[in-house]
């Protein structure tokens, strides 16, 4: 397995945007238009309130990445995402401890997150590493498909 190193980037960084990019084409591809409209700036990620996150190759290839920023006492899980070549390799278990963790040393108790129920492959992953249905809260809380979980740290 490769070795996979993560680290805290900027959110408008472009080489990161580029990776948001991708994932929101994806996420049109599942559910139409821009498949994601919850509104998100690179201010919501800054420290102390917040993080974003990328995995990289030995290379430095960009191969992941997901944010957090705060919701109340929680930390809210935003933008993961793998890219399709390194799917299944351990990535996004990897970026998603390093999320809790970052989230843990910044105070937050608790991971929050939505997700969709054309997203099949997220739900499992929330779901093997103990993340819990919750009631539905963020921009898509009352839609259609809307999925919300949520971890203690």
């Amino acid at each position: 397995m490769e070795k996979i190193k993560i680290r805290e980037a900027g959110f408008g960084d472009p080489a990161v945007q580029r990776l948001i990019a991708a994932a929101m084409a994806e996420l049109s591809a599942r559910y139409g238009g821009s498949g994601d409209d919850t509104p998100v700036t690179p201010s919501d990620f800054a420290p102390p309130d917040g993080a974003f996150l990328v995995a990289e190759d030995e290379t430095g290839r960009l191969l992941g990445c997901a944010g957090w920023r705060t919701h109340g006492d929680d930390a809210e899980l935003k933008r993961m995402f793998t890219i399709a070549d390194s799917r299944g390799r351990g990535v996004a278990r990897q970026v998603l401890a390093a999320i809790e963790e970052s989230a843990r040393q910044r105070g937050r108790k608790r991971v929050i997150l939505e997700t969709g129920d054309k997203q099949p492959e997220a739900i499992a992953l929330y779901e093997k590493y103990g993340y819990e249905r919750i009631e539905d809260f963020g921009y898509y809380k009352g839609e259609p498909g809307v999925l919300s979980y949520a971890r203690t740290l």
